[in-house]
């Protein structure tokens, strides 16, 4: 009862004091409702009218500009220079003319026609989008004769109510003898105007008028269309205009449009055209009247709604809380743990609620639990016991899918175990063979079979390390030009032999055109190739195997490898390019193989931008399909098309070949292999080269630099001192002959590295005889170039100057030598026995060099019968020189 008493003072302070601010709110919206309707209304009505004003002169002013750039057009300038008819050339300049005003017509598609006008009226030349034939005259021809303005827009309306806009150019001949410029004609532009047909049939609001106005009074665009050409009164038109002075919305009837009180914005537009928008005054007020209407009820609702709220709210704030919780604090003291208090604010009573709910929640859970180890522990016990069962379950597959990949493991270490060991007891036999026989026969067939295995391995590592380096994401292709038909031939000299062994009848066919040159990685490409035509030869008993290159413009390269073998099915392609994987057991057994050659060359053409695709029907055959983008950086002309048969001969660079050069070349090979040392100095032998070998990069070092290298062959992995050392230590000591790396590193970065310390070039192992053999004749090419230019600079008429003048000066040097020598000056000598080191060098005066090169060494220690012995040798070597002159 005191509560409520409480609510109800409360009710008595708090209702004043919303009451009264509604009441005043309500009045003042009341009086001040239709004043801000009208000023909203003219804010939004300006603004459209300048925006729509602003649209207009920017649309106006772009056509303007291009009359003006046409009217200043050289071709136009050709055509009005020379006499039009009687010149030889005027249909060419005309025809010129055209295209420029057709161009324009295409830049501009509102332009209907561009008419090159005389001072007389008289069409020069005429184009029209629409293929109508010039006007003979211009309604407001006369105007423009007699306004002296440049440029001028006049807008006619035709009978239909449509209205074109004409901008009007003059042309002039600019003389620079002549006070003013020469008037030659005008250019009149006609326009479809649908920029400002647009801006009339926008609206700020319903029901909104928009007219543009001649300054007669004539209705030129209307959003009425029925309007167009009608006329409004003079004094419309005045008041209009007076309106467009002063700037701001003002309500005036329209007696010639209809006879409803309107508001009106009007705007003055350059040429003496009004832009009008209008709009009923009833209808702007009809929406201020209605808000009104709705304060008003507002207050009134509010005024005998809100006590009674607010008496609602006081009670649920505070009375039905304090009830509700007086009432389950009750029914907990009988022991009744079933009351839950409603979910409440987040206030004071709220958290109220919230801990009592929690205290009972609390005393549940006790009681629960208790009940829970009284009666439901069978339960448990058996929700454990399916727990465990499920655990066995999954260990179960855990355990049978390790065994599988125990499986896989073990078949693919025996593939291993075979592929490897089969080439491997080949090459062990035949090279015991070779050793232990005393007169061994077939030894070129013996050779050749342990070549042949020994590439195999090779093939064998790089394919495990290629899928390694596919699945870190590490292998990286390149992009450089190779030759087409070369790459073809390349695979061809591979696999036909393969073909012949087996019998089978092996083909290539050329569908041109071709491209001459692709941009690819041409190491990968010929991979993916060999590894696809090596498998259709393995997989052929009998019949043919075919490859088949294709261009498919404008940047697909196709080959397609088709052979007569066992085929497959449709569930065998579905793995066939999974590692490890082939069509099934026996065909390993059969064929042999690891399964990676096929994985890896569907991962290398989609790194080089395509991709391998095969079809294939069970002992009929397959045909596999290989794209590849040739990264064309420009569009193929006839000139880099193969076109012709005769062209599909591979052109070898005689440049590149020692059969085509002879070298008088000195080479210096760090290998610390005896083995690899044979090897090499044997190829280089038979090229006629005769080199000098190096067991480490500290003997290296110290060869280069006492001796004269065209070439360095420097391995990278040697003892003692390794090739990157020496490479930097070499180059450190101004040695600026090519140095060729030589490694088992082929990572692009390991190649990076060399290139960084010096190299100028790196060569992997095993040496491949056809790229060291390039390798050498292109940089012996440059070292033999550079040997020409220094013996032409040698015998030139300037250097024999100089050497004359060296050689003056010897007598003078001879003296010196014996004074200093007599009086004992020997660090004064020895500064003399360098500079006459370094000169006589640069000269090619050897005897000279060397002795002063010793006479040097020997003033740095204390022997001074040996001192005597190179100051004679230097005397000796000078006075030989001077004889010699």
């Amino acid at each position: 009862m005191k509560t409520s008493k409480l609510s109800i003072r409360l009710l008595w302070y708090i209702t004043p004091l919303v009451i009264l601010p509604l009441l005043f709110l309500g009045g003042f919206t009341l009086t001040n409702v239709t004043n801000s309707t009208q000023k909203q209304a003219d804010l939004i009505m300006s603004r459209f009218v300048e925006q729509q004003q602003q649209k207009v002169f920017n649309y106006i002013d772009s056509f303007h500009a291009t009359a003006k750039l046409l009217s200043a057009s050289p071709v136009l300038s050709d055509f009005l220079a020379k006499d039009l008819f009687e010149d030889a050339s005027y249909t060419y300049r005309l025809g010129a003319l055209m295209d420029v005003f057709a161009s324009y017509s295409e830049a501009y598609p509102d332009i209907i026609s561009i008419n090159l006008v005389s001072k007389t009226g008289k069409s020069d030349a005429y184009y029209s989008s629409n293929l109508t034939v010039a006007p003979k005259s211009y309604p407001f021809f006369d105007q423009v004769k007699q306004s002296n303005l440049s440029q001028q827009q006049f807008m006619v309306q035709k009978e239909d109510g449509t209205t074109n806009l004409y901008f009007v150019q003059r042309i002039y001949s600019v003389d620079y003898y002549l006070k003013r410029p020469q008037q030659l004609g005008f250019i009149i532009l006609k326009v479809d105007p649908s920029i400002l047909n647009t801006s009339i049939l926008e609206a700020p609001y319903n029901n909104t008028l928009n007219l543009l106005l001649a300054n007669d009074g004539k209705i030129l665009f209307s959003s009425d269309y029925k309007m167009r050409g009608h006329y409004v009164s003079e004094y419309e038109l005045n008041k209009i205009n007076d309106l467009a002075d002063i700037g701001s919305l003002s309500t005036i009837e329209l007696s010639s449009v209809d006879k409803i009180e309107r508001l009106i914005f009007a705007a003055q537009m350059s040429g003496g055209y009004y832009y009008v928008s209008t709009i009923p005054k009833a209808v702007l007020y009809q929406s201020g009247k209605a808000i009104s209407v709705i304060t008003g009820l507002i207050v009134i609702i509010s005024v005998i709604t809100l006590p009674i709220l607010i008496f609602i709210v006081v009670r649920n704030l505070l009375l039905n809380p304090i009830e509700l919780l007086g009432e389950a604090s009750h029914r907990v003291g009988d022991g009744d743990l079933s009351v839950t208090l409603p979910a409440y604010t987040t206030d004071e009573v709220g958290i109220l609620f919230n801990d009592f709910n929690h205290m009972i929640n609390q005393i549940k859970h006790y009681q629960q639990q208790l009940e829970e180890y009284k009666h439901h522990l069978e339960d448990k016990v058996e929700s454990r016991t399916k727990a465990l069962e499920s655990m066995n379950s999954k260990l179960e597959t855990a355990i049978a899918q390790a065994e599988q990949a125990n499986q896989l493991k073990s078949r693919f270490l025996a593939n291993m175990s075979h592929e490897i060991r089969t080439p491997l007891t080949a090459i062990m036999g035949f090279t015991e063979q070779l050793l232990h026989s005393e007169k061994p026969t077939n030894d070129k067939h013996h050779l050749g079979t342990i070549l042949r295995n020994s590439k195999h391995l090779l093939e064998l590592i790089n394919n495990i390390l290629d899928l390694s380096k596919i699945e870190a994401e590490k292998l990286a292709v390149e992009q450089t030009p190779l030759n087409v038909v070369q790459l073809i031939h390349d695979v061809e000299s591979i696999i036909k032999p393969l073909a012949q062994e087996k019998q089978l009848s092996f083909t290539i066919n050329y569908a041109l055109p071709l491209p001459h040159t692709i941009n690819s990685d041409i190491t990968r490409l010929k991979q993916i190739l060999i590894n696809i035509a090596s498998n259709a030869v393995k997989f052929t008993e009998q019949g043919q195997v075919t490859i088949t290159a294709k261009y498919q413009a404008p940047k697909t390269l196709t080959f397609v490898i088709e052979d007569t073998g066992i085929g497959m099915s449709s569930n065998q392609i579905k793995r066939l390019f999974t590692p490890f994987e082939q069509a099934d057991a026996t065909t390993t057994r059969r064929f042999g193989g690891t399964g990676l050659g096929l994985c890896i060359s569907k991962n290398l053409a989609q790194l080089l931008g395509g991709d391998v695709s095969v079809t294939s029907e069970v002992g009929v055959g397959s045909c596999f399909t290989i794209d590849i983008d040739c990264h064309l950086h420009n569009s193929l002309g006839g000139n880099l098309l193969l076109t012709e048969h005769s062209q599909l001969t591979p052109e070898k660079d005689p440049q590149l070949s020692f059969a085509s050069n002879s070298f008088d070349a000195h080479i210096l090979v760090a290998e610390d292999n005896p083995d690899n040392q044979l090897l090499i100095k044997l190829l280089l032998q038979t090229w006629g080269l005769e080199p000098d070998i190096a067991n480490n990069g500290a003997q290296a070092v110290e060869m280069a630099l006492v001796n004269d290298y065209q070439l360095i062959i420097m391995d990278m992995q040697m003892p003692v001192m390794g090739g990157l050392e020496a490479t930097k230590m070499l180059r450190d000591a101004a040695y600026d002959g090519p140095i060729i790396a030589l490694t088992a590193n082929v990572m692009n970065h390991d190649i990076d590295t060399y290139l960084e310390a010096g190299c100028d070039k790196a060569l992997g192992k095993p040496i491949d005889k056809d790229a060291l053999e390039n390798v050498l004749v292109s940089y012996l090419h440059l070292e033999r170039d550079n040997q020409n230019k220094w013996d032409s600079l040698l015998k030139s008429e300037k250097f024999q100057q100089i050497n004359a003048n060296y050689l003056a000066s010897l007598p003078d040097y001879l003296q010196q030598i014996k004074a200093l020598y007599n009086s004992r000056d020997c660090e004064t000598l020895r500064a003399l026995a360098h500079s006459i080191k370094g000169s006589a060098g640069c000269f090619n005066f050897d005897d000279i060099y060397h002795s002063a090169s010793a006479l040097e060494q020997s003033l740095k220690g204390n022997d001074m019968t040996q001192r005597e012995k190179r100051v004679l040798e230097l005397n000796t070597a000078i006075e030989q020189a001077i004889a010699n002159k």
